[in-house]
């Protein structure tokens, strides 16, 4: 009894260990994938807003989304930073007070290079102050 409880700790121990382990995000972990936003810095994005803002990987790390406007560009994941240096984008205004802002969020965090992990599902681009949490909505 005493051993089986020994190897049951044992074994939760280790997984504990290795899911807080820091690995690697690579490139094919993103491309082909789609993700919607969940959150902006702690706010959650609202599900039924009709336009669901969302980033996605193409082939060679081109990224594209939405969030009020449609954002395009071509990305360069190293060290787990993702960078897209000359993020093009439409200019049109929204009524959406949160999406307008949240334009000006994403284009800041990948022009400047956002810290990139990959967990459960969940994307999450972090870049100074501002934090975007993305769910996969497909898998390929």
């Amino acid at each position: 009894m005493k051993k089986s409880l020994f190897i049951l700790a044992a074994a939760m121990t280790l997984g504990a260990c290795s899911m807080n382990q820091n690995t690697t995000v690579k490139q094919n972990d993103l491309q082909h994938h789609r993700f919607e936003l969940l959150s902006v810095d702690g706010q959650t994005v609202p599900a039924a807003q009709g336009r669901i803002p969302e980033i996605e990987f193409g082939s060679n790390m081109h990224v594209s989304g939405k969030m009020c406007n449609n954002f395009m560009g071509q990305g360069q994941l190293q060290n787990n930073v993702l960078t897209v240096k000359g993020l093009a984008s439409t200019m049109m205004l929204c009524p959406d007070e949160n999406l307008n802002k949240w334009d000006h969020v994403i284009s800041d965090v990948l022009n400047n290079g956002a810290a990139v992990t990959l967990q459960e599902n969940k994307l999450t681009l972090t870049q100074g102050k501002h934090q975007l949490v993305y769910r996969l909505k497909d898998r390929m």
